[in-house]
């Protein structure tokens, strides 16, 4: 583990460092990737006995730690790798993510996390190699939305598709930009895109029409996000939708993961991408405790759960194994690309 710093004392000062290079990380998708384990919930697993020892490395002097060699830029809220930089009062996967990766590389490390809840990988995310669906699914769109405002036009509908990934693209740009004023201890040296990580599903998950595209879109965004970044052997990472964990089959669900999972089978792909199952870091004791009634047992539910099952019920654990789980696979492509 690199040392802390006291948050204080790194925004006060902090020495440059000389490294020749700056690896970053974009963590992109949607309000799972924003992250969603409350603050509270986590302070309270990492002090209690049965479960302290897998936060501890989180941990600084009885307090969360400050990373003084990994910085993270969210939609412009920005600082040195802690605590919250999850949706506001929340923790996601970037914790972990950043502290397996920063553990590892000499370099100083940026994540830029470009998450927006509530989207599609079938239109808010839609890579422009996709192209746009027919004449018949754009105008059934559009008359559906002018039902809601009158105003819309065929046009409006075809700029909201790729929407977010356009605005991700901007999101690196700006980071990128204005990293080294924010972000002075970084030192100077040259920004290399190290990772990609692509968390998102629940979306297209309930619409058929974009679970049926999935794969194809999936594939699309592995390519554009490469050739617009000017990376063409980028580690690409995909976390496949675990909600539910993977004890219950659930078919509707299953194709869906199905679907996810294809991209990173075809042989273009096979050395470069790697799945990360997160079914298998389903929080069972949380679940059981929503299952019996939440609301009826509150206080035994905010002991282990902060959310809804489609937010991974907002468990610090699943969270953090997820987080790790991204940077250990992450790790593996990079490894794989220097041989």
């Amino acid at each position: 583990m690199k040392p802390f710093l006291l948050l204080a004392c790194l925004l006060a000062s902090s020495p440059a460092f000389a490294s020749e290079t700056i690896k970053v990380f974009i963590l992109a998708g949607q309000s799972n990737m924003e992250g969603k384990a409350q603050l509270p919930l986590m302070e309270h697993v990492a002090t209690q006995p049965a479960t302290a020892k897998r936060f501890a490395h989180l941990r600084e002097d009885g307090d969360w730690g400050v990373r003084d060699d990994v910085w993270i830029d969210f939609l412009g809220r920005r600082g040195p790798l802690t605590v919250g930089f999850g949706s506001p009062g929340r923790v996601g996967v970037e914790l972990d993510f950043g502290h397996v990766v920063g553990n590892h590389f000499e370099e100083p490390v940026l994540l830029i996390k470009a998450a927006w809840g509530g989207r599609s990988l079938y239109r808010d995310f839609r890579p422009p190699s996709a192209g746009l669906p027919d004449q018949v699914t754009l105008e059934r769109l559009l008359a559906a939305e002018q039902k809601k405002t009158p105003e819309k036009t065929m046009e409006d509908v075809k700029a909201s598709f790729g929407r977010d990934y356009r605005g991700m693209l901007r999101e690196v740009e700006r980071a990128l930009g204005e990293a080294r004023g924010a972000f002075p201890g970084m030192g100077d040296g040259a920004f290399e895109l190290s990772g990609f990580v692509w968390f998102q599903g629940w979306n297209d998950l309930v619409n058929d029409e974009a679970v049926a595209d999935y794969s194809r879109n999936l594939a699309c965004l592995i390519r554009d996000v490469r050739r617009d970044l000017k990376a063409a052997d980028l580690p690409f990472v995909v976390g496949q939708l675990g909600v539910g964990g993977a004890k219950q089959a659930d078919p509707k669900r299953d194709l869906f993961k199905d679907a996810q999972a294809a991209p990173t089978l075809l042989p273009e792909f096979r050395s470069n991408t790697r799945l990360v199952r997160t079914d298998q870091f389903w929080d069972e004791e949380a679940q059981a405790i929503f299952d019996k009634g939440w609301r009826e047992h509150l206080e035994e539910w905010k002991l282990v759960g902060s959310d809804y099952p489609f937010h991974y019920l907002g468990s610090p654990r699943t969270f953090s194994d997820i987080g790790r789980a991204f940077g250990e696979a992450t790790l593996a492509l990079d490894a794989a690309r220097s041989q």
